[in-house]
């Protein structure tokens, strides 16, 4: 009698196996603002499910945190619909994001879904949304330059294949414009774009009268316009980074453009204080300054004899304060800086580059010495004509008071010249070395500053 019930137990015990395991769900409780408190449901953050709300309608969230046995969720989507003890239901396979080839010249969403009408993505695979971490010392150092097409970048401000840096400037100064001729210009593989927490108005105008036919075809745009949940933005941001990740591992030189790296902080800044956790510098909370590096430090270089991802990040500075908190944060975690200023702006000097301000930290290691040194030259004689710039404008510096602003007045007209650049074109970067040559002479000798003076060199003949 046992032997046979021990092996009817075993004739029914791969069938039980093979059962599904019960489906499990929590109950809504409470909702405060944009934060969902769940119970009865076991998952982790980072997690997304499914809230069932009136009929057929539902809401998508993520899990951004726990207290005790309530889980904190947030919304992806607009909230309607849901009312005290809706059913949760996690997602099992939700945390995957579509990559590959076919992505190309496709506009999607922060989820991955595409936002261009052209039908569902062909996607060759899924990833998870955070990829790999590169252990630093198995990175390949920044040894070569890469063209971007902007003739003061890629003479003054060089930039290097695995480069981090900032786009700095107040709003309506030209940031998603300079970003638009990079995508045209640039000799990158690839071009990833995230337009994070931007106007719909811009994002549109960005694809089709910034970025147009040419920049797209070999460019992925991830889209998530300001009027999306926080989260939504936050994940904008992480899946372009993602993309960028999957072709470098191809094998692929990536051109990174994120607008902007300052909405992804405040996105962030929203869950965070949505959550609970206390305000710290400016209402901004210690977690946002902790994302920061995270995200940024995804890309860069990968291992010897792969991929590279150049990355530029535009960084709002509000009321053109250079010292606004995630403006300083970023310059700190970022290989260099780009100033966009108001003033040229003003003065319809297009790119409004202020090369004083900025610094490519990394150009010495990818140019040859008489470049970097004409470079430095050219914004040593800038920077003079700058200094004398008030006087010189109400006629009080005396010509001959100093050879170095003679010298300085005598070529800034080519100098502004040189640093302006229509939209539509062009600057490769060998030609724009060879016109900074040309533009700026070369360091004179003090004897041949001193000759340059009239009165001096009579003084010299009668004596």
């Amino acid at each position: 009698m046992t032997s046979r019930l021990v092996d009817r137990l075993r004739q029914l015990q791969g069938a039980i196996a093979a059962e599904p395991a019960p489906e499990l769900s929590g109950r809504l409780t409470r909702m405060v603002g944009l934060t969902l408190e769940c119970v009865g449901c076991p998952m982790v953050v980072g997690d997304r499910c499914v809230i069932e709300g009136e009929g057929t309608g539902s809401v998508e969230a993520e899990v951004v945190g726990f207290e005790e046995d309530k889980v904190y969720l947030m919304p992806l989507t607009a909230i309607e619909g849901l009312k005290p003890g809706a059913r949760v239901v996690p997602l099992s396979s939700a945390s995957r994001v579509p990559v590959g080839p076919q992505m190309l010249g496709r506009v999607v969403n922060g989820a991955g879904d595409p936002l261009d009408g052209k039908g569902p993505l062909q996607a060759e695979a899924r990833v998870a949304l955070t990829g790999d971490i590169i252990n630093p010392l198995n990175r390949a150092p920044v040894r070569q330059s890469m063209d971007v097409g902007i003739r003061a970048i890629n003479s003054l401000l060089t930039v290097g294949q695995g480069q981090r840096l900032g786009l700095f400037a107040g709003s309506g100064v030209g940031k998603s414009m300079l970003l638009g001729m990079m995508t045209r210009f640039t000799d990158a593989d690839i071009t990833v774009v995230g337009l994070i927490g931007e106007r719909g108005r811009e994002v549109k105008e960005f694809i089709e009268d910034i970025l147009g036919d040419e920049g797209l075809a070999r460019s992925v745009v991830v889209a998530s316009p300001a009027d999306d949940s926080p989260l939504m933005r936050l994940r904008a941001a992480m899946l372009t980074t993602r993309i960028a990740e999957y072709y470098r591992d191809q094998g692929k030189r990536v051109l990174l453009l994120m607008d902007s790296l300052t909405r992804y902080a405040q996105a962030q800044r929203e869950i965070a204080l949505a959550v609970g956790e206390p305000p710290a510098t400016k209402g901004y909370p210690p977690s946002v300054f902790a994302k920061l590096p995270q995200l940024v430090e995804r890309t860069g270089n990968g291992r010897p004899g792969g991929g590279s991802i150049t990355a530029f990040y535009t960084v709002l500075t509000e009321g053109d304060d250079q010292q606004d908190p995630i403006a300083d944060a970023a310059r700190a975690i970022l290989d260099g800086h780009i100033v966009l200023s108001r003033r040229l702006a003003e003065e319809g000097h297009y790119p409004a580059i202020d090369v004083e301000a900025s610094i490519s930290r990394v150009m010495p290691q990818v140019t040859a010495p008489e470049h970097f040194a004409r470079a430095q030259r050219f914004k040593q004689v800038y920077s003079r004509y700058q200094q004398a710039r008030d006087l010189i404008s109400v006629g009080a510096y005396v010509k001959g008071s100093d050879p170095e602003t003679d010298f300085a007045i005598q070529h800034i007209s080519n100098m502004r010249q040189f640093l302006q650049q229509d939209l539509n074109q062009s600057s490769p970067l060998k030609e724009s070395i060879a016109q900074l040559l040309e533009v700026v002479p070369e360091r004179r000798s003090p004897e041949r500053v001193k000759t340059t003076n009239p009165g001096a060199a009579a003084d010299r003949s009668d004596s």
